[in-house]
């Protein structure tokens, strides 16, 4: 070839058009622009962002248990005495508590030294998404019994995102410390059993559960979350019972040093 045929040849390879954006193409590229985006939401909703809303909740919780400290304690209530037959120590009659509005931050946490010394979280009324857990909240059943008195004190967390406060509701191991912290002290519950049941079991919130009608003679503690992880296929549910009251004029329990 010439020196002019190749130069005529370069210069239609240089003319020829570029290809033209089709719809199909177009829209592939925004369809995987979007599957990108997605997936992005999701890994900050399921990993990113509950370790962002789960530290903050924790700094909360603990900023008001710093406040409650800081503020002069309310005297002890009457200790009831020992039953010297039974073997029952003197303890502390625990305060009754007020029920908590739905929705509303409640002037209690939930400590649970077994899912680590930062785990502080709040306390609010209600169990429905809304209002009450999509906010991080532990949230408090309707109609529930309250801390430390005869019948069932019934509370629900997320397990996945939103701060994930009840996310190691299975890892409790049996007399782990489920400790509710008051401006007037602590509540110390111990960790009984865990159960999955269905979604509408809901006999497990009864004043002495899944048993309905039975009169009270002790104060429980029941915990519920979705189960599987991702899933609402069924609830996870775990039980307690009381163990005692420490005033916050005698100092932090025991219970809140157990190593977890």
């Amino acid at each position: 070839m010439t020196d002019a045929g190749a130069a005529t040849g370069g210069a239609a390879r240089r003319r020829r058009p570029r290809r033209r954006a089709t719809f199909v193409s177009v829209l592939g590229e925004l369809l995987l622009t979007a599957g990108v985006v997605v997936l992005l939401y999701v890994a900050w909703q399921m990993w990113i962002g509950d370790i962002i809303m789960g530290a903050a909740a924790n700094d909360r919780g603990h900023a008001i248990s710093r406040s409650w400290a800081e503020s002069p304690a309310p005297a002890p209530p009457p200790v009831v005495p020992g039953t010297g037959a039974s073997g029952l120590p003197a303890r502390y009659e625990p305060p009754v508590m007020t029920a908590p509005q739905n929705g509303v931050p409640w002037t209690a946490q939930m400590r649970v030294p077994r899912w680590g010394a930062d785990y502080d979280v709040q306390i609010a009324g209600g169990v429905t998404r809304a209002d009450t857990l999509d906010h991080g909240w532990i949230g408090v059943y309707p109609g529930s019994g309250m801390p430390g008195q005869p019948g069932n004190f019934t509370m629900a967390a997320h397990r996945t995102t939103w701060g994930k406060p009840f996310n190691q509701l299975d890892r409790l191991r049996l007399n782990d410390a489920i400790v509710i912290e008051t401006p007037a002290g602590w509540y110390t519950y111990r960790f009984r059993t865990l159960e999955y049941v269905t979604p509408d079991s809901v006999n497990v919130l009864d004043p002495v559960p899944q048993d309905a009608g039975a009169p009270p003679a002790e104060s429980y503690i029941t915990l519920t979350a979705c189960s599987p992880l991702y899933s609402l296929a069924e609830r996870i549910v775990a039980y307690g019972v009381f163990e005692s009251f420490q005033p916050r004029a005698k100092g932090a329990p025991a219970s809140l040093q157990e190593v977890s």
